[in-house]
């Protein structure tokens, strides 16, 4: 059991219990629900725990701010509720209703949510980079900005492959073909066909 074993009970208990919960993903600060059926969350009682922020209803989802510490507490609420881990939806035989703006939200969240992160870390590699030099701390032919350089750019080179990876995911695909797929995107003369195409 997790340091926060008691706060996944009582956010189950307030969601409408383990039953009332179709899937449960996280991003960087929540947690993120579906449910069956939201109007027997109790909005209140989680909006005045005081290990939760407060509560969002958004994209058909049911959104519980925890704060930076999310990853643990989603441990924890998994395994106290025996959900799986992998932010998928469990088969409950039961067509999921939302509206078409909902849906499209979802899919988009679904497919850029997992890689966030990194895309957040790569982004930051690139601005550090760029002050250092500014700076003076060293050039722009440097070896160490070379290094930081290849680590920032990496994933954006790289980026339909990694999308390619969370659609698979998402879609219910095999991950290695979305990947594939991803990876086509990347060849070296699909490259160099858009850019004559531009020029």
């Amino acid at each position: 059991m997790g340091k926060y074993q008691k706060l996944a009970q009582q956010i189950i208990v307030d969601v409408g219990g383990k039953e009332n919960i179709r899937s449960l993903s996280h991003c960087i600060t929540r947690l993120r629900f579906k449910l069956k059926d939201e109007s027997i969350a109790d909005d209140d009682a989680l909006k005045n725990n005081p290990g939760i922020v407060t509560v969002m209803k958004s994209g058909g989802q049911y959104q519980v701010v925890i704060g930076n510490h999310v990853p643990l507490v989603y441990a924890d609420v998994c395994e106290e509720a025996g959900i799986g881990t992998d932010s998928q939806p469990a088969d409950t035989g039961e067509k999921e209703h939302m509206n078409p703006l909902d849906a499209f939200i979802d899919l988009v969240s679904g497919i850029i949510q997992p890689i966030l992160g990194v895309l957040c870390a790569a982004g930051m590699t690139k601005g550090f980079n760029a002050l250092f030099v500014a700076l003076g701390w060293y050039a722009n032919t440097s070896g160490e900005y070379l290094l930081f350089n290849a680590i920032g750019d990496s994933l954006f080179n790289f980026l339909p492959v990694l999308l390619g990876y969370t659609a698979a995911k998402k879609f219910g695909v095999k991950p290695f073909v979305g990947m594939v797929i991803g990876s086509a995107l990347c060849y070296p003369s699909i490259q160099l066909s858009t850019l004559s195409a531009s020029a």
